[in-house]
């Protein structure tokens, strides 16, 4: 799209970075299933190589589909520059790779995915990094864990799986203070109710797996670049701010100024790493998009009526939906995702470990499986899959306690969802 307008939302998540195919006039954006592409010449080639001109060279580094998706995602998230890659996994340790070395450490919230907690408890010890998990409503408790060491701050937006909002505009300024980047995994939330980077956040990163493709066809990830932190302002960032020896000494930031983050993750990131996104994939994950706004309406309207109604049931404990009156974060998530704060929340049973394991196999409309963000309503006891791994104690703090289910409510009829879960509920009291 030309520069000029200032466009909308839901004109963005359709036309932000495509146009045209130049050779054939298809409108929609083909599918590139290639994996080299042909230099004009010798010249061509070298500057490519060099960084000194963008353009393809192999599918392990761009692609002309990847980078549509790479392009919108960046405008809808109002940052500079992406890198697409493989899965949510992969952003989140693309994301980490510039900044981290032996060492070195990141501060982490205790209310994050199961699978996160995981990588960064165990996994980046192999890469001699650590993580400190601190509770993100304290942020005296913030401000004392960031050291000399630590090289990134990070959150969910509204947290896996107990739907928990983050105040990120207060978290941010904790990280700018210590002039460390925040890093957001927005993928709960997306760009439709939230935008990080608008809050402060210096990178985002999406499992595009989720809510942004929507049909749970493929996986995929995304790191977003706010492009206004100042990588050279101290010595903590060699790897954007010092000279590149693969690179014959280029600095990334004094190179590419405002898209030296988004310029690694290619050259060094995608380069070495290989967590490269497939075209097919880029093209599910942007036909999803176009379709974001109007989906997350409903998962908003649909995850209000069902938790409203759960809330109410006696054969329920509690509910930890945000949007809830009732919630502790209900004023902050007014303030801070007025939109709404997604599909997605826990429930906890009174009839504990063993309820909720017959309520999961008594649904009917809702499909048992270990993902979120669908069109379709899925279901998960958390602390015996996803969370399983974890502690009692951690499992706690991340909201997946035994007695809890996660609900990720879909787009379907919220009173066929309802009558599913009262009958599911019957049974799993019975």
């Amino acid at each position: 799209m030309s520069d000029g307008p200032t466009y909308g939302f839901d004109t963005l998540q359709i036309h932000a970075g495509a146009r045209p195919d130049p050779a054939t006039g298809a409108r929609q954006t083909p599918i590139y299933q290639s994996t080299a592409y042909v230099f004009r010449d010798a010249d061509h080639a070298a500057a490519l190589f060099n960084l000194q001109e963008v353009g393809y060279i192999y599918s392990r580094l761009t692609n002309p589909t990847v980078a549509v998706l790479q392009e919108r995602l960046a405008t809808l998230e109002g940052g500079v520059g992406a890198v697409c890659c493989s899965s949510g996994h992969a952003a989140q340790i693309m994301a980490l790779f510039p900044l981290m070395s032996p060492g070195k450490n990141v501060v982490a919230s205790t209310r994050l995915y199961g699978g996160t907690v995981t990588q960064f408890s165990q996994t980046i010890k192999r890469f001699g990094w650590s993580a400190k998990f601190v509770d993100f409503d304290d942020l005296d408790a913030l401000r004392d864990a960031i050291d000399d060491d630590t090289r990134a701050v990070f959150c969910e937006s509204v947290a896996n799986p107990g739907g928990y909002v983050t105040d990120i505009r207060a978290v941010a300024d904790v990280s700018d203070a210590a002039g460390i980047p925040l890093i957001v995994d927005n993928t709960s939330a997306t760009p439709y109710l939230c935008q990080p980077i608008a809050h402060g956040a210096t990178l985002v990163v999406h499992s595009t797996t989720k809510y942004l493709t929507g049909n749970g066809t493929v996986t995929g990830g995304c790191i977003v670049d706010s492009g206004q932190f100042d990588w050279s302002a101290s010595d903590k960032f060699p790897s954007l701010s010092a000279p590149e020896p693969a690179y014959h000494g280029l600095k990334f930031h004094e190179t590419f100024g405002n898209l030296a983050f988004t310029f690694h993750g290619i050259a060094i990131g995608l380069r070495d790493l290989g967590m490269t996104m497939n075209p097919q994939a880029a093209h599910y994950t942007l036909m999803g998009v176009e379709t974001l706004s109007l989906r997350m309406q409903r998962h908003v309207e649909n995850a209000q009526k069902v938790a409203a109604w759960l809330e109410a049931d006696p054969r329920v404990d509690y509910v930890t939906y945000a949007g809830l009156p009732s919630s502790p974060y209900a004023e902050r998530a007014k303030r801070c995702y007025p939109k709404g704060t997604g599909g997605l929340f826990t429930v906890a049973l009174k009839g504990g470990y063993d309820a909720c394991v017959k309520l999961v196999d008594s649904l009917e409309i809702f499909s048992h499986v270990a993902n979120l963000g669908d069109t379709r309503s899925l279901v998960i006891h958390s602390a015996s899959t996803t969370h399983r791994q974890l502690t009692a104690e951690q499992q706690q703090a991340a909201g997946a306690g035994p007695n809890v289910v996660r609900i990720s409510i879909g787009i379907e009829d919220a009173d066929d969802l309802i009558r599913d879960l009262d009958q599911a509920l019957t049974k799993a009291g019975g």
